[in-house]
């Protein structure tokens, strides 16, 4: 499709028959991302404001939550009602997600879920409005590289929605909108070639994906001297998982363009984004990130774990949402002249590799996407051996659902090679790691023959 005409008339008109107003707030985005630090501030309170009323108007839990903090949202200064409301956890919207919705959003509501990549997966909503809002941030952030709406753009992903739908609905539009999806979830050699001649071959804008399953991807063209054309690309967006300063080093120099990193999630938001000199932009329009520790805000420039206000979820309204990832906010104003506020790369998300003895990779999301489906599993653990052998903790469910290690052997076989080894072994719980996260999958096997020391330090975990 041209660029262009994708531009101009396909995304807009599939924004609007979804009912998303997505482009009139990418239009509001472009302005107000040059406003004043303080002209930010006062939009945000408005919205809060805004916020805050409809959830004790037409949300129950909200309702109850606000009255019981003395809370008056028309009357009440809306951050200084923000501080008195406690935080939402994951444990809480499962508990209580049935009075959390308001049933009259318009357009309805869409159920989500989480990859559960760092803990039990989550189920959510969203309305069309937050949507929208999320949409814009990304379409926004992209013009920050050059990349515009219906450029070629490349995705190097591993979601199971996008990849149950990619044969059917999605690739006929992804023709119209000039993208092109490659599987994270299936990382072998022959793959890996495959990839980089569609690479070559799609000429994209823009190259869109884990930045681990990039630096990878990287790893063997350069191993195999693989010489990319790289004429139209512009930027590589990175997502999902930490971007670690040697990945973003390894990227940056094979492809020569910009690596930008963005922090977000299914359930937060897109919350932030890297501009072009380097700094990492909260979305303020849409959200309020707040760094707690101990359950008190901290200072800025002090790490503390990362709070969301989501300004735009009226469908289901995040206020207050613990993310439990970590990271700091910044004082000052960036270079490049925008008043949006600044935060510290986000740590506290990483993905490892599982590797088959015939040299093929696997994306870790590939397990946890299979084993979160499980019944009977509450909580599980993947560990890969040097050997490659797998071994499978299974934390069983406690109203005593029936769990099949032999259904586990033959699934994760069958996911990964039938030539490992599987197996199952049931514990009463699974520790956390320091930072309070889960790791589903860790692997203590080498790479594929080939791969240099710095692949193997950064897909490794010993």
């Amino acid at each position: 499709m041209v660029p262009w005409i994708a531009r101009n008339f396909i995304c807009p008109l599939h924004e609007r028959l979804l009912g998303r107003p997505t482009m009139r707030y990418v239009r509001d985005l472009e302005a107000s991302q040059w406003w004043s630090p303080d002209e930010l501030v006062e939009f945000q309170r408005e919205k809060l404001r805004a916020l805050l009323h409809h959830a004790w108007s037409n949300v129950p839990f909200y309702r109850a939550r606000l009255d019981e903090a003395n809370i008056k949202p028309q009357r009440d200064d809306p951050f200084d009602a923000l501080k008195r409301l406690p935080m939402l956890d994951k444990t809480q919207i499962r508990a209580d997600l049935s009075d959390m919705l308001w049933h009259r959003a318009a357009g309805g509501l869409f159920k989500y879920n989480t990859g559960g990549s760092t803990g039990q997966p989550l189920t959510f909503y969203i309305d069309r409005r937050r949507q929208a809002c999320d949409q814009a941030g990304r379409i926004r952030t992209h013009r920050w590289f050059g990349v515009d709406l219906g450029e070629r753009e490349l995705w190097l992903w591993g979601s199971p929605v996008e990849l149950e739908h990619a044969d059917r609905l999605k690739r006929w539009r992804d023709r119209l909108f000039n993208h092109r999806l490659l599987n994270a979830f299936s990382m072998s050699a022959e793959a890996m070639d495959a990839y980089l001649q569609e690479l070559d071959r799609f000429e994209p804008a823009c190259l869109f994906g884990y930045p681990s399953s990039i630096a990878h991807l990287v790893e063997h063209a350069r191993h195999t001297g693989f010489h990319l054309r790289r004429k139209s690309l512009r930027a590589v967006f990175v997502t999902g998982e930490v971007c670690y300063p040697h990945q973003r080093e390894t990227i940056a120099e094979y492809f020569g363009v910009p690596v930008a990193d963005g922090y977000g999630s299914r359930d937060g938001g897109f919350i932030a984004h890297q501009c072009e000199q380097g700094t990492v932009h909260i979305m303020a329009e849409n959200l309020i990130v707040e760094i707690i520790e101990n359950g008190k805000p901290v200072l800025q420039g002090q790490e503390g774990e990362i709070v969301i206000t989501h300004l735009d979820a009226y469908g289901m309204p995040f206020i207050r949402y613990r993310t439990g990832d970590r990271g700091r906010l910044k004082a000052g104003r960036c270079s490049c002249g925008r008043g949006l506020p600044m935060m510290d790369a986000v740590q506290g998300r990483h993905t490892d590799f599982v590797y088959m003895p015939d040299g093929t990779s696997k994306h870790a999301l590939c397990v946890i996407y299979v084993m979160r489906e499980m019944p009977g599993v509450t909580r599980f653990r993947v560990t890969q051996r040097a050997d490659f052998a797998i071994e499978v903790d299974i934390v069983p469910d406690a109203q005593g659902g029936d769990v099949s290690p032999g259904v586990i052997r033959a699934t994760l076989r069958r996911t990964l090679s039938n030539a490992v080894d599987v197996s199952v072994r049931f514990v009463a719980d699974i520790d956390c790691d320091d930072a309070g996260k889960y790791r589903h999958v860790i692997s203590y096997a080498h790479p594929p023959a080939g791969q240099t020391e710095t692949t193997r330090k950064e897909l490794t975990h010993v």
